[in-house]
């Protein structure tokens, strides 16, 4: 239960538990070495975590990319699902976006992901088209959706 939830930057010491949420979330999930790359290496990234007394719940990141922000993961665990969670994060990241210059946002969604969209929609992101087999694993189209004024 969310007894004390607090937002902040992703650090190095936090990809263990940030390892655990995704491989929980994801057919595909992204590798140690993945998120040792876009902490130390990737000049466009950022990333936040949620947690909640200490434990890592859920994360999110995107890249910016002149003065579009692109959302890359947006996770929460299983046990924190359906309490508001994905809409709080996302909501951060797109304050942090804005914070350093971002002026509109985009991610892509699985097409079978209904509840992810309608969270999508929810904070005013609009679907602007698909990406056919954008998903390795199933080759499972994307929704591409944009929130065009942060």
């Amino acid at each position: 239960m969310m007894s004390s939830l607090s937002f902040r930057q992703m650090q190095a010491g936090d990809i263990d538990g940030v390892l655990l949420v995704e491989q929980e979330s994801f057919t595909l999930p992204w590798s140690r070495k993945a998120f040792e790359a876009e902490i130390h290496e990737n000049e466009l990234s950022y990333y936040l975590v949620i947690e909640d007394a200490g434990t890592i719940v859920g994360y999110a990141g995107f890249w910016l990319v002149l003065d579009e922000a692109h959302v890359t993961n947006i996770a929460v665990c299983t046990a924190y699902r359906g309490q508001g969670l994905g809409e709080k994060l996302v909501r951060e990241l797109v304050y942090q976006a804005k914070l350093r210059g971002a002026t509109s946002m985009t991610l892509e969604v699985r097409v079978s992901n209904i509840p992810a969209q309608r969270l999508y929609e929810k904070i005013g992101f609009v679907n602007r088209g698909i990406r056919r087999q954008y998903y390795s694993d199933t080759k499972e189209d994307a929704m591409i959706m944009w929130l065009d004024s942060l």
